[in-house]
């Protein structure tokens, strides 16, 4: 049963554009005691058919900006290779402390950040 509610609660937080691996990953770690890398190559083959659902509904809805898109599709691919490269050389137990660290760090940010729609209204 625990798949099945973390798939859909990934596949939630994914169709609104957030990133189910913020849920996947820690809870394949937690919850299904799987591997650091492990749990990361699942979130990568999991994310293929939730983007594209998600992409074509974003794109159906002309919530798309494909002059910025591009670029960064490019950029990403480029950091995704070397990303990858560099998870093959850390150990599992360093890797989980650095997606934590950076979860934490992002959960700071939106904590912090400051609405620009909200103080001009």
């Amino acid at each position: 049963m625990i798949p099945i509610l973390v798939g859909l609660c990934s596949g939630v937080i994914s169709g609104m554009g957030i990133g189910g691996g913020t849920i996947l990953i820690p809870a394949l770690a937690l919850f299904l005691n799987t591997a650091q890398h492990e749990a990361q190559g699942v979130n990568l083959l999991y994310f293929i058919p939730t983007a594209v659902v998600s992409l074509w509904v974003h794109i159906k809805n002309r919530s798309v900006n494909f002059k910025i898109a591009w670029p960064i599709i490019l950029f990403g691919v480029f950091g995704a290779v070397g990303g990858a490269i560099l998870a093959g050389f850390l150990q599992g137990k360093l890797l989980r402390r650095l997606f934590g660290i950076f979860l934490f760090a992002m959960g700071l940010y939106e904590i912090f950040k400051k609405d620009k729609k909200t103080k001009e209204k």
